[in-house]
């Protein structure tokens, strides 16, 4: 289980959806969370993991630009179900890491 949020950007007409994972990285696993989430979003076709340096938090994020079209049901359904599915995927994965297991075998374990 994890919390997300959705956020609307009218003004840049785009959409973003986060999953936030549910522990953050202690700052003493800070280079090794990195390296996980570097090694999960290579070759990731949609969304991206993101690290926050200053107090460890981890998320992944999907969004789309509809500059000049509109924002419809099936977008958003598309993007979050993007968004939850590798959420899902690569969840174990960085708890592992965050136990101290190795980033590489980490992320290779649910790849």
């Amino acid at each position: 289980r994890w919390e997300y949020a959705a956020v609307v950007r009218e003004e840049e007409e785009q959409f973003v959806f986060y999953s936030l994972l549910p522990d953050a990285a202690p700052s003493d696993r800070l280079a090794e969370v990195a390296e996980a989430v570097t090694r999960a979003n290579w070759g990731l076709m949609v969304g991206a993991f993101e690290l926050d340096l200053s107090d460890g938090e981890i998320r992944f994020r999907t969004s789309i630009d509809v500059e000049g079209d509109r924002l419809s049901l099936a977008l958003v359904r598309n993007l979050v179900a993007a968004n939850v599915l590798t959420t899902d995927e690569y969840l174990p994965a960085f708890e592992l890491v965050l136990a101290g297991g190795s980033p590489a075998d980490s992320i290779a374990s649910v790849e």
